[in-house]
């Protein structure tokens, strides 16, 4: 099962330590683009059709502010724009590193 064994803000990267021994590192500007809040990413309507709304930054949206564990498969990240109700998945968090740009896996 996939867990996270430490996790660390290492200035713009948040640094990731995972049971199986891997790593990953993660630009917080590419963990708050992709953001999977239905906020960010929109939702299902009525017809299933995803109406992706528009989503505005500021100089303070690319800053991590908090992080705390849900349960034993996510985290949720508070940005330093007050955003916070994106629950990142180990999962997601793992496929982010191995295959964004700003995200690398070691």
């Amino acid at each position: 099962m996939l867990a996270i064994e430490n996790i660390v803000l290492a200035g713009t990267e948040l640094a990731i330590a995972w049971t199986d021994g891997e790593e990953s590192y993660l630009d917080l500007e590419t963990l708050r683009r992709a953001c999977p809040c239905a906020g960010c990413q929109g939702e299902p309507d009525a017809t299933g059709r995803v109406v992706k709304p528009p989503v505005r930054y500021n100089e303070r949206s690319f800053f991590l502010s908090d992080y705390q564990p849900v349960g034993g498969y996510a985290v949720q990240l508070r940005f330093g724009d007050g955003h916070g109700t994106g629950i990142y998945s180990f999962s997601y968090l793992r496929e982010l590193g191995a295959s964004s740009p700003g995200g690398r896996q070691s």
